[in-house]
């Protein structure tokens, strides 16, 4: 039986703090809610912000005139199989002529989106996701990256951090080399769970040594960094299972790990229905699981970044974590806070000055406003001064764990002990239950609160006071 409340620090680097793993208080207070990519969240986007409201956004970047670096985006929807537990945007099909349809409509976005920004600023950050990036064949990945630096001026290798997700089931060891050539110097593994048992039920079978070798040839092509994705509370997962796992796993000593709880939403994604309900472990398993990958990690050396992600203490992340350059976007935890993510695909979402903009959804009406020489911005919001407000605070606890009221006093134009009284009266609860210690001046989550963090951020999320949580987010923890 799992001790009622496990301290784990992530010994031996003194800067790394520890974690509380409370399983009783996790289990009274687990509940529905964003993961905070984005505030206000992508639920709330609206369908009247358009191509020109995103005009009008770029516009505003070039007028603010201070360069600052971009982050690209590129959304590759198309797999061969499906995984039963995805919830991405994803197209499954053999046929790859909708990968070379795809392509170019795809080069044209590029284009669209270059000319805007030509002259403002570098590309510094590159990232490649989906479905499957290396869907695209090498020849149709060589020649996508070749336009992106024909549409964009990049940062160089040194400076730059150009990423993509990779399933190992599709990669050669030359294939990885060819990936490196072209110009990415970070590599994400999809793993997920190295049990056969769990592979068949989420139909994803991945033997063990196609990761290791995709792992060593990144590592002899001159990748900077290797990250490595878990999924925990997966049909047919025990503790015993996923500690299997997350020994090969930090035997196989990737830069970064993302450790993420299944969202069993089969109501809102159709794939997941496959999953028999009887295979699913219980929540009391699945806090078994998480508190012991914590607690291992720690112990092989991995710094806890914040709610799913753990990385080495040199690495970019932990830097900027000590460094209090941490950033959360769409893509998770990132070092670039300071960037407008420019992001292309269907379905992708973008962050330009202070608005949010997603792509359409369906590959014809992305195609459709394509050939209408538009971008295919269907959806988006402008923030006010509330939702940056607020996006601060989000983004403060979500990757520093703490916040100064005088620093938020300073950055905007607010009393915070009067703007935000109803909000503090929340903490004061939370504060009761050990979640967050406060203040005249700080605002600080404790180590029992850091896997309860998004509970925090939803004190202080104002559209969650005029609805309920949206049954298409998952439980906190």
């Amino acid at each position: 039986m799992l001790h009622p409340s496990i301290q784990i620090a992530p010994a031996p680097v003194a800067f790394a703090s520890a974690v509380d793993v409370d399983p009783g208080l996790i289990a009274r207070l687990g509940k529905n809610g964003p993961r905070y990519t984005s505030y206000p969240t992508a639920d709330r986007f609206e369908a009247d912000f358009g191509y020109r409201d995103y005009l009008h956004a770029v516009a505003a970047v070039r007028a603010r005139g201070a360069a600052r670096p971009l982050s690209l985006y590129l959304h590759i929807p198309f797999c061969d199989t499906v995984c039963f537990y995805c919830a991405c945007n994803k197209i499954v099909t053999k046929n790859r002529d909708k990968a070379a349809t795809y392509l170019g409509y795809l080069k044209r976005e590029i284009a669209l989106q270059g000319a805007l920004f030509a002259g403002i600023n570098d590309v510094a950050q590159l990232h490649f996701g989906g479905g499957t990036p290396t869907y695209l064949s090498d020849a149709q990945m060589g020649e996508l990256m070749a336009h992106l630096r024909r549409s964009f001026s990049f940062a160089s290798d040194a400076v730059g951090e150009y990423s993509i997700e990779v399933d190992p089931r599709t990669v050669s060891a030359e294939r990885v080399h060819s990936l490196r050539r072209q110009g990415f110097n970070r590599i994400s593994l999809g793993v997920q769970d190295f049990d056969p048992d769990v592979q068949k039920a989420v139909n994803r079978v991945q033997p063990e040594a196609e990761t290791r070798a995709v792992i060593a040839a990144a590592r002899d092509a001159g990748f900077r960094s290797v990250s490595i994705d878990l999924i925990y509370g997966l049909p047919k997962q025990n503790r015993d299972s996923m500690a299997a796992t997350i020994a090969r796993v930090i035997a196989a000593s990737p830069d970064r790990i993302s450790l993420y709880h299944y969202a069993h939403l089969p109501h809102v994604f159709k794939p997941q229905r496959r999953i028999l309900e009887a295979d699913m472990p219980s929540s009391a398993v699945k806090l078994e699981m998480l508190a012991m990958c914590i607690e291992r990690l720690g112990a092989a050396g991995y710094v806890y970044i914040g709610m799913d992600h753990f990385a080495k203490p040199a690495d970019d992340l932990a830097v900027a974590q000590r460094q209090g350059r941490l950033h959360r976007n769409f893509q998770g935890y990132s070092t670039h806070a300071d960037s407008d993510l420019v992001s292309c695909g269907v379905s992708a979402i973008g962050a330009v000055g202070a608005t949010y903009s997603q792509n359409a959804k369906t590959l014809d009406d992305y195609y459709e406003a394509l050939d209408n020489n538009e971008l295919p911005v269907v959806r988006g919001v402008a923030l006010d001064m509330d939702d940056l407000l607020r996006r601060t605070i989000i983004q403060k606890l979500m990757c520093q764990f703490e916040l100064s009221v005088s620093a938020i006093e300073q950055a905007f134009p607010v009393v915070f002990a009067t703007y935000f009284a109803a909000e503090l009266a929340l903490l004061r609860e939370h504060a009761r239950d050990g979640l967050v210690t406060l203040d005249d001046e700080w605002i600080t989550v404790t180590a029992r609160g850091r896997l309860l963090v998004r509970n925090l951020c939803m004190v202080f999320d104002r559209y969650l006071a005029t609805s309920a949580c949206a049954p298409r987010h998952s439980r906190t923890v």
